[in-house]
């Protein structure tokens, strides 16, 4: 054989060897649990997405990411967390945190939302999680006082209000606690408006009392998912609404207080990072924003006759007009 031939002959199998190495690498699997639908979330997944490629992990080439959508059924979202399982995902990604730790105790787990992950028994404490859960922390019953004083503000003759609570979501019923606390201090009424489901929705509404002054909507799976029809309805009452995210405000309600959402799921892809290079998530503190924004929709205001003041619009860190 000519010295060319064999150089060819070499190189080509040195090719086909390379591919099989490849076809055969087996890549890392990141679960997503998407607690509503693609739409719903894409902020909130791109957001995700650009800061793992930032760090090197890029779908179908450093890594694989399963996306799994729940449109909103707690049901389904605990299958999807099953499902994840079977596919030997490395890491889940979630929300909420309940389905997820009901799917694995084992599988590493980075949850960007949580309600109040110690209250609620999903870790030990902040510093120290101790099991196979970490993430970012809202601390939502913390932030319902802070809450209170903002709807005080912008209704100053505010006696009476309800809030909206998925009573089968542990984080709501603790925040709820800490709304009917905070209010009781400054002399509110607070009536609970209980729901299991999205068909209760509409007739919670309808039970309304026309004494009753505004909304207060703690965020969760189900009220993310029907934030819509929420703030339709609270439009329809004429009532002012008080939410925990941005987002809420741009699907049509009054006001919110809560963190950067999309800024909590780019930190969820950085604890995805250090997992996926061999830290364990215990060893990785459960994290809490240090930046909430004061969101108000002054289409809103305009559309249920709510005069707000100057003094308050001046706390506002952002006005959608």
């Amino acid at each position: 054989m000519r010295r060319r031939d064999f150089l060819t002959a070499v190189s080509g199998i040195a090719a086909f060897s390379s591919s099989r190495v490849t076809a055969q690498t087996k890549l890392p699997v990141i679960g997503f649990m998407g607690a509503a639908t693609p739409s719903a979330w894409a902020p909130w997944t791109a957001s995700f997405g650009r800061r793992l490629n930032e760090l090197g992990w890029v779908d179908g080439k450093t890594v694989k990411i399963e996306y799994r959508w729940a449109e909103g059924s707690e049901e389904r979202y605990a299958q999807i967390g099953a499902e994840l399982v079977k596919l030997h995902a490395n890491v889940l990604v979630a929300v909420g945190g309940d389905s997820a730790k009901k799917a694995t105790s084992t599988i590493p787990i980075v949850v960007a939302l949580m309600a109040d992950p110690v209250g609620t028994g999903l870790v030990a404490s902040l510093a120290r999680p101790g099991g196979n859960i970490t993430g970012m922390s809202i601390q939502s019953p913390d932030l319902a006082g802070k809450r209170i004083e903002f709807l005080r503000e912008a209704l100053p003759a505010l006696k009476r209000f309800a809030i909206l609570t998925w009573v089968d979501y542990p984080g709501t019923v603790l925040e709820a606690g800490a709304v009917y606390a905070a209010s009781k201090k400054v002399g509110l009424e607070v009536v609970t408006l209980s729901v299991h489901s999205a068909s209760d929705i509409e007739p919670a509404f309808a039970s309304f009392d026309p004494q009753l002054q505004a909304l207060y909507v703690p965020p969760n799976l189900l009220m993310n998912t029907n934030r819509i029809l929420v703030n339709k309805l609270a439009l329809q009452h004429r009532l002012p609404t008080m939410h925990g995210f941005r987002e809420y405000v741009d699907s049509g309600g009054l006001m919110s207080y809560g963190p950067n959402t999309a800024s909590l799921f780019r930190r969820a892809a950085e604890y995805v990072d250090k997992i996926l290079r061999g830290a364990k998530p215990e060893e990785l503190p459960v994290e809490q924003p240090t930046e909430f924004d004061l969101v108000v929709n002054l289409k809103v205001a305009k559309a249920i006759g709510l005069e707000l003041s100057p003094s308050f619009l001046a706390r506002a860190d952002q006005v959608v007009e």
